[in-house]
């Protein structure tokens, strides 16, 4: 399999070449165009799986599975502006809700309590656990970047986590003080302590969102 990101990083697109006999596993909506060798199966990955997906992880219920018959190539993108990420994973990483968009077949997508630690977080109480031995595509909103912590501690706004890898643990604080964590903007933050990479996107849904609210016609 070979890939290229385009588009980056506000409106990006993976444009996936397959070899015959080659799958890649999606979520529901994220394919934009495909050749005509490109066959979709489409599944819930068990039932039970499938329900925590979605009402605990926040994700579509169902996963397509694309496989080419024939060379071909397949073009995903995420439903939000915003750019993607390829990520070679041997193992497991965590994933914040709507961050996933493609991978291996044969990866396993669970959902995981993030613990009671997590009750204030924005982003709420469950992560995915992606499993996987191959490249992984997550989405964000805004531009990703990463920062390498080397048994170290780093601080990161909820609504900025894209995702983060194992090795990391982290706890959910107020940013300051009572006067900073309501007047500052900021709001909770996560606080990562470890060996492990932290994925983050450059802009926040929620921020985006109380931008936006403002400037929308009332009903009077």
């Amino acid at each position: 399999m070979r890939y290229e990101i385009t588009d980056r990083p506000s409106f990006s697109m993976v444009d996936v070449e397959l070899s015959d006999g080659e799958a890649i596993k999606a979520e529901a909506g994220a394919m934009v165009s495909m050749s005509p060798s490109i066959e979709i199966q489409t599944e819930t990955g068990g039932l039970f799986g499938a329900a925590k997906r979605s009402l605990l992880g926040g994700e579509s219920i169902f996963l397509n599975t694309f496989r080419s018959r024939g060379d071909g190539s397949i073009q995903l993108a995420p439903s939000y502006p915003g750019d993607i990420e390829a990520l070679d994973v041997n193992g497991t990483i965590y994933a914040q809700s709507g961050s996933f968009l493609a991978g291996p077949e044969d990866m396993d997508i669970d959902t995981k309590f993030g613990g009671v630690k997590t009750l204030l977080g924005r982003e709420g109480l469950f992560l995915l656990k992606l499993t996987a031995r191959g490249t992984v595509f997550l989405s964000s909103f805004g531009a990703i970047y990463n920062r390498e912590l080397n048994n170290e501690r780093f601080v990161v706004d909820t609504g900025h986590i894209v995702a983060f890898t194992e090795g990391l643990d982290f706890k959910i604080r107020k940013v300051g003080g009572l006067k900073s964590t309501l007047l500052s903007g900021e709001g909770l933050v996560a606080e990562f302590e470890g060996t492990g990479t932290v994925y983050m996107q450059t802009r926040s849904v929620d921020s985006f969102v109380g931008w936006l609210i403002p400037m929308l016609p009332s009903r009077n």
